[in-house]
């Protein structure tokens, strides 16, 4: 049972955006590369993990902090008699481990997964024993993508393969586990301790001035649409959206990038640039966020 569901994080989001509409330097753009690589391999293990038949309680994408030090939880599963915690990773190629270090051939070093799960098991552990649970802990590092090939790799390491994956699924489906209500509190719990950290410090400079303004399709993000009657029509892919729904994902964009702007009907029209009728868009806001003010239309989100 998935108990808490992974969601896209703002960063990858803004990323996104920002490719879109200016010049990303080279370390920015392969942050945002790594990213989305990142996502996709967790949502490729949550796809496995979902199948699970046997009682347990999925929890993905959990940051918590135990004796001041904060830490991820990739994926965590909480079975009667213990709890497991996996590090997944997305990596494509050829690599190998040397000592404690971890390499992609030739030789261009990454964090070492290995360490990266101790330190999440040790920290989850102390987090546990604070809340009085005693249960536990399995973790693994988990190799996701079926294009990964480790050489040296090192034996009796909690690693498991692509071509292990589907057995390695198998045997947790086989484990007795009946779940009570003393599970669903700590399900609860560490759900509730879920740390939300902005990403703001962890981006490039941008302003609004030169972000390039414009509605985007919502298939291939292609700047090309035009407006007919109620939709917003793309001229390169031929997806439509109506002309609400297209509106408000350009409120979703100008909120994320600069939450400190208040929206309004005159902010919203020279982001979205094909929408000329400021009417629709004054109706649009008004239809989905709360109304502020007399003279310039300002507008707060009705459902956060």
């Amino acid at each position: 049972m998935s108990f808490k569901p992974r969601i896209e994080s703002d960063e990858i989001k803004i990323l996104r955006y920002l490719n879109l509409r200016m010049k990303l330097a080279e370390n920015d753009k392969q942050r945002y590369h790594n990213l989305v690589k990142g996502f996709e391999g967790e949502v490729m293990f949550d796809a496995l993990t979902e199948k699970l038949q046997c009682p347990s309680l999925i929890l993905n994408d959990l940051l918590l902090e135990a004796n001041n030090s904060k830490f991820q939880l990739d994926s965590t599963i909480i079975f009667q008699e213990r709890i497991y915690l996996f590090e997944v990773k997305n990596y494509e190629g050829d690599f190998y481990f040397e000592g404690d270090r971890f390499y992609a051939l030739p030789k261009k070093e990454y964090k070492n997964p290995l360490l990266q799960l101790q330190r999440s098991e040790s920290l989850l552990r102390q987090l546990l024993e604070n809340l009085g649970y005693r249960i536990p802990i399995e973790a693994y590092v988990i190799f996701i993508n079926p294009q990964f090939t480790c050489y040296q790799a090192p034996l009796n390491e909690p690693i498991i393969y692509p071509n292990q994956l589907n057995r390695f699924i198998k045997k947790l489906n086989m484990l007795s586990s009946n779940l009570n209500t003393r599970h669903m509190r700590l399900a609860e719990k560490l759900v509730s301790m879920h740390q939300i950290e902005l990403p703001y410090d962890r981006l490039p400079s941008y302003e609004f001035g030169q972000i390039r303004k414009g509605g985007t399709c919502k298939l291939c993000n292609s700047f090309s649409i035009t407006v007919q009657g109620n939709k917003v029509i793309c001229d390169v892919c031929g997806c439509e959206e109506l002309v609400d729904s297209a509106v408000l994902r350009g409120v979703q964009e100008i909120t994320l990038l600069f939450p400190e702007k208040k929206i309004t009907t005159i902010l919203v029209k020279e982001w979205c640039n094909v929408i000329e009728s400021k009417k629709t868009i004054r109706r649009i806001l008004k239809q989905n966020y709360s109304f502020e003010g007399k003279k310039e239309f300002g507008f707060i989100n009705l459902h956060d």
